[in-house]
């Protein structure tokens, strides 16, 4: 069965956004829309989500699910991806299926491989895969502390692919689960002591 994916994360600076069809397993991406801006999640994912589906020439009501990648990644980005995803599926009453974001890059991988995004406060986010397969993590510490982790820091920092996304769904034909996101630590914010 044929399906039209909408891909989305928020989980890393980058903000994606693509359309996806899905044919058993076979996966064509037929367009895809990428901005990198740790500080633009709420103003740019809307305009990429339009802009793929523009440039795909899917109109909305054709969309058959939605795949959003739920982390780890920090608080304000993982809420707009999955409120987004949320909002999309409730509106066309279609499925909307969590992924882990890592896994959505380590999917294309071969060999053994240690996937690292940005996690801020000098800490990265990571897992570990062998042959696309996710063999550890995910995790988040300081660079030093990611064992094997001197290599791939060097490499340019990679981002989830909305093919990857769509390729992670472990079952597509089972009822999705509830989005849970993947903070991996506790928030900054502290809750404020109570007058007496």
């Amino acid at each position: 069965m044929t399906n039209v994916v909408l891909a989305i994360d928020t989980a890393t600076p980058a903000v994606t956004a693509g359309v996806v069809r899905r044919d058993g397993g076979r996966i064509d991406v037929l367009a895809e829309r990428v901005t990198v801006d740790a500080r633009a999640h709420a103003e740019q994912l809307t305009p990429n989500v339009l802009a793929a589906l523009g440039d795909a020439r899917i109109a909305v009501k054709d969309l058959t699910a939605v795949v959003v990648g739920c982390g780890p990644g920090p608080f304000t980005g993982l809420r707009v991806g999955m409120a987004t995803a949320a909002a999309y599926g409730q509106a066309l009453g279609v499925p909307v299926y969590g992924v882990c974001s890592l896994d959505g890059i380590g999917v294309d991988t071969a060999g053994d491989v240690l996937v690292v995004t940005d996690a801020r406060r000098r800490e990265v986010y990571w897992a570990r895969y062998r042959d696309g397969a996710r063999v550890e993590g995910p995790a988040v510490n300081a660079p030093a502390d990611v064992p094997g982790a001197t290599e791939a820091l060097a490499r340019p920092p990679a981002y989830p692919t909305a093919a990857g996304l769509v390729r992670v769904v472990p079952d597509w034909t089972a009822e999705p689960t509830p989005l849970v996101p993947l903070y991996l630590r506790r928030p900054d914010a502290k809750p404020q002591a109570v007058a007496r």
